[in-house]
């Protein structure tokens, strides 16, 4: 049963009792009723606010009105609830996908500290050694210095002057420069020594098109020609180690497996094929597409290739079956793709479209995550940095941009020369330099963004440029059939 006010005849908010006439009230009617009049409502005897004694009680359902007890009135309050539902659901989801980003950014943030940890702790036992090392050539007992108040003896027994320091004199101070001037410039004479192969493919359907390393011995070089071959050749030997026959069509992208003597080619005969280099023979055909395959990237774990194509799809497959796994397009765009690269994390990819877009997709879920536009024409090449914080794109607008993958925005624009094609883009295992190979190669300084180097050696146009380990050396092909090694 709920208590009722005296004076309006309605639930009360805050009700209380008058020891007066023993009436229920609202507090907020009553202090008024007294303030004016000074006496109990019901009776008229004296009473003052502080006789009034509170009651507690749970809060109080005021009855709905009358107006509100209609088949029309209860469904728009139905209604309204209804849409107070909704509205409360979108801010829920709206929150959750705000606080799914920003785990997003911590974890990229997480695993880039690791890698740099990792990278640092390399670093410090490397020093370490070469301290041991030192260490007994430090132990060789010094000579020590004479005072100059006691005379030396000569070899006759003699007592011998010691001369006074004049100091260096400009004389040998230039004498020491023009030395040092020598010698900077022998050392970048090495710096820059090129050793140049050619005749890994046919002449008669010239150039290289695809260029790889292998990542546990960079010595071995793989290649894909115009002329339909896969190469592996040796540097060290300066020969070739197989040269594998199979596609139709010319090979536009080819990858060293990490840690097994498999390669793998694609091609716009719509074919990627999985080689054996000690066996001379392919061991898998993958039929995902139905038109030329544009990219080939090689998963972390070695398992699996993530490929891109002319018919707008990407696919994802297994190498030892061969099978699909997963095949998405992106059907509101209705383009072709150019282009693909893992992110180093090989959760997320990239590819590159005909109509100058980059494409962000989260393979898990199989979904487009973000869009980066900017480019004026169709993108040829994209490359993450090892520290997965960077994204950067070459395309046909004779442009290279970079983006942060932190804030999804770009950051740096660096406009090359007019009619510049940009044909292949790879960052250093340190991030530390970052190669473009095009109408000739450059090589960029991460964080600073500027050129440190430019080679000009191809006659034709630079197809695919690679790092060696440690960035000792960078490899490049082109079209003039010739693979260059550029001594750094």
């Amino acid at each position: 049963m709920s208590l009722v006010c005296a004076i309006s005849n309605e639930v009360p908010e805050h009700p209380c009792v008058s020891p007066v006439s023993n009436q229920v009230f609202e507090r907020r009617l009553i202090e008024k009723y007294i303030a004016e009049n000074g006496t109990d409502p019901m009776n008229g005897q004296p009473l003052s606010e502080e006789q009034l004694v509170d009651i507690k009680v749970s809060h109080p359902i005021r009855p709905k009105a009358p107006s509100a007890t209609s088949i029309p009135a209860i469904l728009k309050s139905l209604q309204d609830e209804w849409d107070a539902v909704m509205l409360h659901s979108f801010t829920l989801r709206q929150q959750l996908q705000t606080t799914r980003q920003e785990l997003s950014h911590a974890l990229y943030q997480h695993d880039a500290a690791c890698r740099v940890i990792a990278r640092l702790t390399k670093e410090v036992t490397a020093a370490r050694e070469a301290l041991a090392t030192l260490k007994p050539q430090a132990g060789l007992v010094a000579p020590q210095a004479v005072p100059a108040s006691q005379p030396t003896a000569g070899a006759g027994g003699e007592p011998m002057e010691i001369s006074e320091q004049v100091g260096m004199t400009p004389e040998i101070i230039q004498k020491l420069q023009d030395k040092a001037t020598i010698l900077t410039t022998e050392r970048k004479k090495v710096f820059f020594a090129v050793i140049p192969f050619s005749g890994l493919h046919s002449a008669s359907v010239p150039g290289i098109l695809a260029l790889d390393l292998c990542p546990s011995d960079t010595n071995k070089v793989l290649t894909g020609g115009a002329d339909k071959n896969v190469v592996v050749f040796d540097k060290n030997e300066e020969q070739i180690v197989a040269t594998l026959k199979g596609h139709t069509k010319k090979v536009t992208s080819v990858i060293y497996h990490p840690s097994q003597s498999v390669v793998f080619s694609a091609s716009p005969d719509t074919t990627i094929r999985v080689w054996s280099v000690t066996g001379g023979n392919c061991v898998q055909v993958v039929r995902a597409h139905e038109a030329g395959v544009t990219g080939l990237s090689l998963h972390a774990t070695g398992d699996y290739l993530l490929s891109s194509s002319e018919d707008q799809y990407w696919a994802f497959s297994d190498i030892q079956t061969g099978r699909v796994l997963t095949k998405v397009t992106d059907e509101s765009a209705g383009c072709a793709l150019t282009c693909a690269q893992f992110h180093p994390d090989g959760l997320i990819f990239g590819t590159g479209t005909a109509d100058s877009q980059i494409k962000i997709w989260d393979l898990k879920e199989r979904t487009n995550v973000a869009n980066f536009p900017g480019h004026s024409g169709p993108v040829t090449s994209i490359a993450f940095s090892e520290n997965g914080y960077y994204l950067a794109t070459g395309a046909q607008d004779s442009s290279l941009k970079l983006w942060d993958l932190r804030k999804l925005k770009n950051f740096k624009t660096i406009t090359l020369d007019n009619n510049y094609e940009v044909k292949s883009l790879v960052f250093d295992q340190s991030g530390t330099y970052l190669a473009v190979g095009g109408s000739d190669i450059r090589v960029y300084i991460c964080k600073q963004w500027s050129e440190v180097l430019n080679f000009t050696d191809h006659s034709g146009l630079v197809t695919g440029v690679a790092f060696g380990e440690n960035a000792k050396f960078l490899t490049s092909a082109g079209m003039d059939r010739s693979l260059k090694f550029y001594s750094l």
